[in-house]
């Protein structure tokens, strides 16, 4: 597992809402943290993770006794752990299934993006805007490669973002806006949606472009 898999393993167990970590989560979290760095604390282990060391002191005893963990004592008061050829085996498996559910999630997300668009596909409005350029729009643009969109524009509010390369588009500032011609605005930034509603209000009465929220 990448680093990158590893983060977002991480982001789900410290900020996860609707998608709750399990205790499979949290053993693969674990197993992956000890395999890239078998010198790390349990008190490092935990800040990691965003777990208590009583608990993570649980499920190292419980991986341990799994045949999945060995410890090797670094002096009278710390241990070294290290995972077992089982421990390695598990860890590969377990990080096998959590993609499979992860590409099936990223690909529901995608068609539900497409289904929130469709209404717009079919009176034929095909040029878009899009307005966050963050993760979610990298889902839209993924979802938008397989419809008959075209992306005329790629927006957002942040001037560090502004000028740089995004999936082969430039990130422009909201004002271009109105130098473009474009059916609808997608908003790509789920966490700001009213905020950003709000900002380009105006500027589609003006323009008669439709905004559109996910």
């Amino acid at each position: 597992m990448d680093h990158t898999s590893n983060r977002v393993i991480q982001r789900l167990i410290s900020e996860g809402v609707y998608l709750k970590p399990s205790k499979y989560t949290r053993v693969l979290a674990i197993l992956d943290s000890l395999a890239r760095d078998s010198g790390i604390s349990q008190f490092e282990l935990g800040k990691r993770l965003n777990l208590s060391g009583a608990m993570i002191n649980q499920y190292l005893k419980q991986l341990q006794a799994d045949g999945l963990v060995k410890f090797l004592p670094v002096n009278g008061k710390s241990y070294h752990y290290e995972l077992t050829a089982e421990g390695e085996r598990q860890r590969r498996k377990m990080f096998s299934d959590y993609s499979s559910e992860t590409i099936c999630l990223y690909t529901s997300i995608k068609d539900f993006v497409l289904d929130r668009l469709r209404e717009l596909e079919q009176r034929g409005l095909s040029r878009l805007a899009l307005f966050g350029a963050s993760e979610t729009c990298e889902v839209v643009l993924s979802a938008l490669k397989e419809s008959s969109f075209h992306v005329v524009l790629v927006m957002d509010n942040d001037k560090d973002k502004q000028g740089t390369m995004f999936l082969g588009h430039v990130v422009s500032a909201p004002h271009l806006l109105d130098q473009v011609d474009c059916d609808a605005v997608v908003i790509t930034s789920f966490g700001r949606q009213d905020e950003i509603y709000e900002q380009l209000e105006p500027v589609a009465k003006h323009r008669g472009f439709e905004i559109v929220r996910f």
